[in-house]
């Protein structure tokens, strides 16, 4: 993926990483580096933040087909479907799209479950893993 849009480390501390203006507190993802994005602000000083952790499905569909050009994929590879999820991250003030983990299907999510974010793998080959993030399901606590 794009370096810079979430920590190195995996597991409990896999985080997305966005930037927060210091002028007017919006926060962006992807990440801005160059300026504020927020049309009502005169521009302020962009700091890195850890994204939250966990957020609330805001919406999610199954994605079934190939993505058209220029999405990049090989032809030749049987499509895998997909299900993305929006995430609502409530403190950000923000949804943030992914995928959700492998083996989530789009009839075990609920608009307004509670999610978190884990790294995942975006392609692989015996040189290089491209790691992504993916939305897991939070267990409900009985």
């Amino acid at each position: 993926m794009v370096a810079g849009w979430f920590t190195d480390t995996q597991g409990q501390d896999f985080r997305l990483i966005g930037t927060r203006c210091t002028a007017c507190a919006s926060v962006f993802f992807p990440r801005e580096d160059a300026f504020c994005r927020n049309p009502g602000c005169v521009g302020g000083e962009l700091v890195e933040v850890p994204l939250s952790k966990r957020g609330r499905v805001w919406s999610y569909t199954d994605g079934r087909y190939r993505p058209p050009s220029p999405y990049v994929s090989d032809p030749h590879v049987e499509w895998q479907p997909s299900v993305l999820v929006a995430v609502e991250l409530a403190a950000e003030r923000m949804v943030v799209l992914g995928q959700a983990v492998p083996g989530v299907s789009a009839a075990d999510l609920a608009v307004g479950m509670e999610v978190e974010v884990v790294p995942g793998v975006l392609n692989e080959d015996a040189d290089t893993t491209w790691t992504t993030w993916h939305w897991r399901p939070v267990e409900v606590a009985a």
